[in-house]
């Protein structure tokens, strides 16, 4: 048995799995966002207590082979050399460092980190994040001795071990080209003197064992941690060659796809994470829209997700001339272009129009958006699919439609929880005395073909919603960045 744990913004989860890849058992608890105004933090005891917690459930009273760690990315958890908070975690969610991230926009600073770590700056990535703390909050920094990201915390806690992988080292820090921490990216944002606080950085992945009575685990137990949420979900996926993708329908849509380098030259926006091949990077395009947005119009509209697939079936292709602009985040929208402030919008409306339509209209928006990113992102290959999202069968099959090729439904429970297993027992299986069939482990719950029809009606569709994005980014105020294919 292995035990997967993804510890997420606002829900741990661990997952027993077989060694088949079958899932023997799923647990999950809630962990609270604190925090007011632009200000989001979190409890690191209380999410240490929700990992041990669920760990110990989905054992069942077993003892694992090995323990695979995953989470969320980017933020700023500082703790001592046991472990031990020495103030709340920053979330990635955080925005007191917009001002800092703002000027560095502006002044070029983003423009030269991206061009050492082919990564942008914003405000809930662990470098501006840093170099706020150290411009109003330094005694916290004294405090500590690891500032880390989520994962990373919990391997500490659990093994004692110190470290982070490639993926979590990549934003903002990271020089894809030495693999090593950028000496002069920590020193355009200030924080030179701190380098000491970033964990090293483990050519495959941190690698320790459970001591200290771990609540249900035994002393001993291999844990190892890494890669992160987004990265760990594509190996979940099987996407792991150049040109094949992963699109993660959820709260935002998380457009992946595999690439070979990093594309130093490009127009700066989105993320290049590192993995342990030198020749593979994820190329990550994060949107900001995503099932938030069709959680809005069923709000307004007074519908349910329930009745998704029915809506759907009322409201023909094209939604009856209504067309959505799907970017509804405050904070704008990130990729596939930097738009800060982006604002959503229906056009095509009137006294005809029915809850069907506007419904039909910011669905077909959202995929419109993610066929942007992917495409951006130099899909070429192979697509997953996996996220909320794709519980909507008629939403899956317009999601196919727009972006013209079959979609491989990622087999679940949990692709991150999957993906991390199946990282750890390659990194260390020698160790562990352990190899899975990745094959197996990856196979897809399910293929979702395109319609012919609704590929050619959507070709023009997208060259409308291409056309409309445009127009809007003159009305925005704010710089905006397109990244071409």
């Amino acid at each position: 048995m292995f035990v997967g744990l993804d510890m997420g913004t606002s829900v741990v989860k661990a997952v027993a799995f077989a060694e088949d890849g079958t899932a023997l058992r799923t647990e999950s608890t809630p962990i609270a966002l604190g925090g007011h105004g632009e200000r989001v933090e979190q409890d690191v005891e209380e999410v240490i207590g929700a990992a041990t917690g669920v760990l110990a459930r989905a054992a069942g009273g077993a003892a694992p082979a090995l323990v695979a760690v995953t989470g969320q990315g980017d933020g700023l958890w500082l703790v001592d050399a046991g472990g031990r908070a020495v103030r709340p975690a920053l979330s990635w969610m955080d925005g007191r460092a917009g001002d800092l991230v703002a000027g560095w926009l502006a002044d070029g600073t983003g423009d030269l980190m991206y061009r050492r770590t082919g990564n942008v700056l914003f405000p809930g990535s662990p470098g501006p994040l840093l170099a706020w703390l150290d411009r109003y909050e330094p005694r916290s920094l004294d405090a500590a001795t690891t500032a880390a990201c989520c994962k990373d915390v919990v391997q500490l806690r659990l093994t004692g071990e110190r470290g982070t992988d490639l993926s979590d080292a990549s934003v903002p820090f990271l020089d894809p080209r030495t693999r090593a921490y950028s000496p002069e990216a920590l020193a355009a944002l200030g924080v030179g003197h701190r380098a000491g606080l970033l964990p090293p950085i483990a050519a495959t992945l941190p690698y320790g064992r459970t001591r200290g009575g771990v609540p249900g685990l035994p002393n001993g137990t291999p844990v190892v941690s890494g890669p992160y949420d987004l990265p760990a979900s594509a190996l979940g996926a099987g996407v792991t060659e150049p040109g094949d993708g992963l699109l993660i329908v959820g709260t935002t849509l998380a457009c992946q796809v595999v690439v070979e380098r990093v594309a130093f030259d490009a127009d700066p926006v989105g993320f290049h994470l590192a993995t342990p091949r030198p020749d593979r990077q994820m190329r990550a395009l994060p949107a900001m829209t995503g099932t938030v947005a069709l959680d809005w119009v069923l709000g307004i509209t007074g519908c349910s997700h329930g009745q998704v697939s029915d809506l759907l079936a009322e409201s023909p292709r094209g939604a009856r001339g209504v067309a959505a602009l799907p970017y509804l985040s405050p904070s704008g929208e990130r990729a596939p272009f930097v738009a800060p402030h982006a604002r959503a919008e229906f056009t095509g409306l009137d006294l005809r129009v029915s809850r069907a339509d506007l419904v039909r209209a910011m669905c077909e928006a959202i995929a419109f958006a993610a066929r942007h990113c992917l495409e951006a992102a130099g899909l070429t290959g192979e697509l997953a699919v996996c996220g909320g999202g794709v519980r909507s069968l008629a939403w899956l099959r317009l999601f196919a439609d727009v972006l013209g090729r079959p979609l491989r439904v990622a087999r679940g429970p949990e692709p991150g929880a999957r993906g991390a297993v199946l990282a750890a027992v390659a990194a260390r299986g020698g160790e562990t005395g352990h190899a899975l069939d990745t094959a197996a482990w990856t196979a897809p719950e399910a293929v979702v073909d395109p319609d012919p029809a609704g590929v050619a009606f959507y070709q023009q569709g997208y060259a409308d919603y291409l056309f409309r994005v445009e127009n809007a980014r003159a009305r925005w105020r704010g710089p905006a960045t397109v990244l071409t294919p």
